[in-house]
């Protein structure tokens, strides 16, 4: 692995592209949920995503139990709540930025599970960002439903949750952890679907699904699921992860600014302080060992003079 802490100038535009794609892929959700049930569109991702793609990459070693859990909570639970959210009346642009509280859920499960004891600074950040999170509940109107939060915020902790089986799952690569992943999800979304959504508004979805809502499908798809995560395990190989990983800082604010540019969504002064401080948050816990450094270096320079 390169140690060098710079990304090359490409890599740096890989880097960018994939936070572009990932920003934007909560426009394509927003739009496909016109056209199809949240259920039915989980299911169509999951099925894309996985065939015939899984035929070709090794299954990811663990024992069943694992991997099951692993694909049940990072992608039949996440994505049929996120994507609900959104339908139930989560604008897009909060979407992005709510669904990183992930970060801090995984934190908590993980001193909870594995005794895994945050630093004050990962703590600080937590607390920082549910700030954001509680200004985004004051506001609930709007763009804003309690439902549509609910089950958002409930699609963090169900992604942190899958987090906690990612540790026990060896797989070649993360594109292959991702279609297997799809391919566990699938068929616990299809019977959601059918006993929720039912067979009337499924045969009726797809036979009425224009080009427009086939797009949608394609980019969450392809674009940001095999090429995202293609060229994110890539760079995760090439570099450290320190490096790479404050990249996704930036997947809110292209979900904002996307949002508001595509769907014509505000950008009240309100959404600027959640973001400010679920951000806030995010910065403590991803930088947390160079702030630590930096006190430690600036507490002895002080005691020099």
């Amino acid at each position: 692995m390169n140690t060098t802490v710079n990304l090359t100038p490409k890599h740096l535009l890989l880097a960018i592209l994939t936070v572009i794609v990932w920003g934007t892929n909560f426009i394509a959700i927003y739009v496909g949920l016109k056209e199809l049930p949240p259920f039915l569109f989980c299911t169509m991702r999951f099925l894309l995503s996985a065939l015939p793609f899984v035929f070709f990459m090794p299954k990811p070693k663990a024992p069943a139990k694992y991997i099951i859990a692993f694909g049940f909570f990072n992608f039949a639970l996440q994505f049929g709540l996120l994507f609900s959210g959104i339908h139930l009346g989560l604008s897009p642009g909060l979407a992005s930025l709510v669904l990183q509280v992930q970060v801090f859920f995984s934190m908590g499960l993980a001193f909870f599970f594995f005794g895994e004891r945050p630093g004050l600074l990962k703590v600080l950040g937590a607390l920082v960002s549910f700030v954001g999170i509680g200004i985004v509940a004051a506001h609930v109107g709007g763009d804003v439903t309690l439902i549509g939060l609910t089950l958002t915020v409930l699609a963090a902790l169900a992604w942190a949750s899958g987090n906690m089986f990612t540790k026990k799952v060896n797989a070649e690569s993360p594109l292959a952890l991702v279609v297997w992943g799809n391919l566990i999800a699938l068929p616990f979304m299809a019977v959601a679907s059918f006993l929720i959504e039912g067979p009337a508004k499924i045969s009726s979805s797809i036979q009425n699904i224009s080009w427009i809502g086939v797009g949608a499908i394609a980019y969450v798809v392809y674009f940001s699921t095999h090429i995202g995560y293609g060229i994110w395990g890539s760079l995760l190989k090439k570099y450290p992860t320190s490096t790479v990983v404050p990249f996704t800082l930036l997947i809110p604010v292209v979900g904002f600014l996307s949002s508001a540019l595509f769907l014509n969504e505000s950008l009240t002064s309100w959404k600027l302080w959640a973001s400010f401080f679920i951000m806030g948050g995010l910065f403590f816990n991803l930088f947390e060992k160079k702030l630590v450094k930096f006190l430690v270096n600036k507490k002895h320079s002080s005691s020099r003079i």
